[in-house]
C-alpha cells in the first residue's frame, strides 16, 4: 500500500498493489471522493469504488511503525499512481 497524505495527515491518494505481479487494486483520491459525495449520487460513488477501490480513511499516524514501512519519493508515488490509474481505468 502507498499513500499520499494531506497537510492534516489524512490519505489524499491511496494506491494498493497485490500479488507477485504487483497488480493494482486501488487508486483512489480524496478529492474525487469528496466531489462525488457533494455532486453525485450513491450509484456514481459505487461505480467509482468498484473501479478505483475505497480510499483509506483516518489519519496516517503511526505508519512508520508498521512492518516493512518506508517512505518513497513524490516522483515514485506519481509513477505508481499513473500506472495504477491506467490499469484500473482500462478495466472499467
Amino acid at each position: 500500500m502507498y499513500f499520499e497524505a494531506d497537510d492534516e495527515g489524512w490519505a489524499a491518494r491511496h494506491v494498493e498493489v497485490r500479488g507477485q505481479d504487483s497488480r493494482p487494486v486501488t487508486a483512489a483520491s480524496l478529492e474525487e471522493v469528496l466531489h462525488l459525495r457533494d455532486h453525485a449520487d450513491r450509484a456514481a460513488m459505487f461505480r467509482y469504488e468498484r473501479q478505483y477501490g475505497v480510499l483509506a480513511e483516518g489519519p496516517m499516524d503511526g505508519w512508520q511503525d508498521q512492518p516493512r514501512a518506508a517512505g518513497i519519493s513524490a516522483e515514485e508515488f506519481e509513477r505508481l499512481w499513473a500506472e495504477a490509474r491506467r490499469a484500473l481505468g482500462d478495466s472499467a
